[in-house]
């Protein structure tokens, strides 16, 4: 078969948009090479591929961002050339990136007008317009909250929310989303896709960028496949099936979602190597509020614990607890390889053999000014220091390892880590910590803005690590995702843990009665 197939050589006449023979190149590299693309009135375009296919650098060309580039865009037929992120809005275009452009410091409200300010007589703030407009789209989007809060007390999936709020402030012809849901849970996903489909039938063209086949396949009318910054083919829906759709993005078939993994003997009967007593969760913040808790659960070595919870549950609290991030823990005990732990800080905690992927890589996992040699050493820089000096040629070959071992697409392990896709990032992630030797691994959002062939390379991480005895706790909220993997899991509402399923008798059915707080 020829997976570089066009099947739509020719763009709709009535196109809202359209793109032709796009090229664009990083320092010498061409991340685009002839790329064309269209967006009908009224339809959901996605456009799919691997992480560093090009989607993000092509949508960014569409939003203004790179101006440096070469090819033609037409606009409703006429040709244009942006030259700013507010040229492209002032023409009806605006994008949902995958890094947020939200400030904490500002007000929800603030936030979502930031270079759109309602103005009344003289230049005057009519805030009392905004503040009308704001809960309006908020109450759409079936949020009921504290507009005039500032935007850092929020978590990330009601950041994300507000990032599309405000371009459903900007009443654009076009919308851009890149991972939209990539913080969502299934209920605030859902009410996504029904804005989205309110935009369709208003005529708005929306382009799409996801990971998720199941989503993909609830809100496409066509698909579009890069792989490689190179176009591979345009297809309705209906007529490119799941596995053609890998087949075309990864340029091989993938025979299983998720690899098959052999679980020892131990797993189920050997000693706890992790174990929680009665801790209580902190949060130095008071973001979330929760009745008085007992967490108590434990994980044994080669295990992986999943950990599931609506969005508020305390899931990503619990870990940040465990390691440290919130400060001392007050209450209960922990216990790691039999010995008592005590949570003092993440410092001890990496020394102690526990590692934590956060769910945020921007903010809380990379230094995007560095390179990917220097991020992937920072939490273990000391195996690689003497007398206060890095030992460049031991870390050089360390990294090296790493990179090959996580398929980092990269020119080279100096290269800044701003500039890889987020997929790249999340790799260099996961290979920071890998490179800390933990005994206990806790991912939050493992997978998060990773493609389907990549994932795949994460879940066989997992089963190695699992195989060498790693504990692993894993929160993701991806529901397959979360039963293909865990040996158990445990269920939290609002603090406490509501239940707790072996790998067998676990279904999505189950976990969601006992997330919102129902006896099963």
């Amino acid at each position: 078969m020829d997976l570089n197939l066009h099947v739509q050589d020719q763009s709709p006449p009535e196109a809202l948009l359209k793109m032709r023979n796009i090229e664009k190149s990083f320092s010498g590299v061409r991340v685009l090479d002839d790329v064309s693309f269209d967006l009908k009135k009224g339809e959901v375009h996605v456009l799919a591929g691997e992480n560093g296919a090009g989607k993000t650098t092509l949508i960014k060309i569409i939003s203004g961002v790179h101006t440096d580039f070469k090819g033609e865009i037409l606009l409703k037929g006429h040709p244009v050339r942006f030259h700013s992120p507010s040229h492209a809005s002032r023409h009806g275009i605006s994008a949902i990136h995958q890094e947020m452009s939200l400030v904490d410091s500002m007000s929800v409200r603030d936030n979502i007008f930031l270079g759109k300010e309602k103005t009344g007589f003289l230049g005057k703030m009519d805030f009392s317009e905004e503040n009308e407009i704001c809960r309006s789209i908020l109450n759409r989007l079936g949020m009921d909250i504290d507009i005039l809060k500032p935007l850092g007390f929020f978590p990330l999936s009601k950041k994300q929310m507000i990032e599309i709020a405000k371009a459903l402030v900007s009443k654009s012809d076009i919308i851009i989303m890149d991972e939209p849901t990539s913080a969502l849970n299934a209920v605030e996903a859902s009410k996504l896709f029904q804005i989205i489909r309110n935009l369709k039938e208003s005529g708005h063209g929306i382009v799409f960028i996801s990971h998720r086949l199941e989503e993909i396949y609830k809100i496409a009318d066509r698909i579009s496949i890069l792989r490689d910054g190179k176009y591979i083919g345009t297809s309705s829906t209906d007529e490119l099936p799941p596995n053609k759709l890998v087949k075309w993005m990864v340029g091989r078939e993938l025979t299983e979602q998720f690899p098959q993994r052999k679980r020892e003997k131990e797993q189920k009967e050997g000693t706890p190597l992790f174990s929680v007593e009665k801790v209580s969760l902190v949060d130095p913040d008071k973001k979330q509020n929760f009745p008085e808790q007992s967490i108590s659960f434990s994980v044994r070595a080669g295990e992986i614990l999943g950990i599931a919870g609506l969005q508020g549950s305390g899931k990503s609290l619990l870990l940040n607890t465990l390691f440290g991030t919130n400060s001392k823990i007050e209450k209960g005990q922990i216990r790691l390889k039999g010995k008592e732990h005590a949570v003092i800080s993440p410092r001890k905690s990496i020394r102690r053999g526990i590692a934590l992927l956060t769910n945020d890589r921007k903010h809380t996992g990379l230094i995007s000014d560095m390179s990917v040699r220097e991020n992937m050493t920072l939490a273990s820089l000391s195996k690689f220091s003497k007398w206060g000096w890095i030992q460049k040629k031991k870390e050089k070959a360390a990294v090296n390892k790493s990179f090959k071992a996580f398929k980092i697409k990269a020119n080279s392990i100096n290269q800044a880590v701003s500039t890889l896709s987020g997929g790249n990032q999340q790799k260099v992630v996961l290979a920071k910590w890998l490179e800390t030797k933990p005994i206990v691994l806790l991912l939050d959002e493992p997978t998060i803005g990773v493609d389907v062939a990549a994932k795949h390379e994460i879940y066989k991480l997992m089963n190695k690590w699992s195989w060498k005895g790693l504990a692993q706790i894993l929160i993701t909220s991806e529901l397959p995702e979360l039963l293909a993997l865990s040996d158990r899991v445990i269920v939290l509402h609002r603090g406490t843990i509501t239940a707790e399923f072996d790998r067998n008798e676990a279904t999505q059915e189950k976990i969601l009665q006992s997330a919102m707080g129902e006896q099963v």
